[in-house]
């Protein structure tokens, strides 16, 4: 057999992922080198992030979810990536296959289950979206508004998604001073006539604009039901034109049991050698 390290191609409804098994890749080894030289689309094997599965000697968790944005910073969740590692960890048999699962993050314990082919996860309670009025927006751009579902959002309601330039406006708002340290990811997000939405992200870490966002559904999701009073489940289409289910339960203290279904495919498995190799060497 080849000499190198396994990982995992996989897919949340077109954001993808390189994946590791963290009882054979360690967390110090993914450098932030590693992990844009992982992510390149045209000398590596090319990602939005990458994720790290390490096993837990915690009773009440079956693993840890580490993530990294393309760049090599780090995340503390990412939930098209959450989606992935759920369906990995049955693959890994880090969990039963079919079985839910608890897994670990930088902003707390979630949940996770494979149904019907598809991967669910449960996010933890996050307070209401705020007005950032300090935002400053293009017009067609309607009020701005911060969602943190374990990932800070900017959404931006708009009619015609087609006239958002993510590329343009995207480095801007994404840094906007209104929205504090560290910034945020953007969304825009528009009705397509028949009680679901569409909307596009720019993220950071990715610095760009990609196919799907899985915090950023439910950010936009939570926004909707706030502004536009739209009723769980809401339905969201990606750029990649598959959607998301975003579902949670209405209380006067804000949004409980939030929930996230959609796409976590692996898309194919294989052997790295050189490229993460010359990187451990270069640490």
């Amino acid at each position: 057999m080849n000499e190198g390290i396994v990982f995992y191609k996989m897919t949340g409804s077109g954001n993808d992922f390189v994946m590791f098994d963290g009882r054979h890749v360690k967390a110090q080894e993914l450098t932030a080198e590693a992990i844009v030289a992982l992510c390149d689309r045209r000398q590596g094997i090319g990602a939005d992030g990458v994720a790290l599965l390490e096993p837990s000697d915690r009773d009440d968790v079956q693993f840890a979810f580490r993530f990294w944005n393309r760049d090599g910073s780090p995340g503390p969740m990412c939930g098209n990536g959450a989606l992935c590692a759920t369906t990995l960890a049955g693959i890994l048999e880090l969990a039963r296959r079919g079985e839910e699962v608890r897994f670990s993050t930088e902003s707390g314990i979630h949940r996770g289950r494979v149904v019907d082919g598809e991967s669910e996860i449960w996010l933890p309670d996050c307070a209401p979206p705020r007005a950032v009025p300090g935002v400053k927006t293009a017009p067609g751009e309607e009020i701005p508004m911060l969602a943190s579902p374990s990932v800070p959002h900017l959404v931006l309601q708009v009619k015609n998604l087609e006239r958002v330039a993510p590329e343009e406006r995207g480095p801007s708002l994404r840094r906007d001073p209104a929205l504090g340290e560290g910034g945020a990811n953007v969304n825009w997000v528009a009705p397509r006539g028949d009680g679901s939405f569409a909307y596009r992200t720019f993220e950071r870490g990715v610095e760009g604009e990609t196919l799907a966002c899985g915090t950023g559904a439910v950010a936009c999701a939570l926004v909707l039901a706030g502004e536009k009073g739209v009723e769980p489940p809401v339905q969201l289409w990606t750029r990649s034109g598959l959607p998301l289910l975003v579902t949670w339960e209405r209380t006067l203290s804000g949004p409980k049991s939030l929930r996230l279904r959609g796409e976590g495919r692996l898309v194919y498995r294989g052997i790295i050698g050189r490229l993460l190799s010359q990187a451990r060497t270069k640490a």
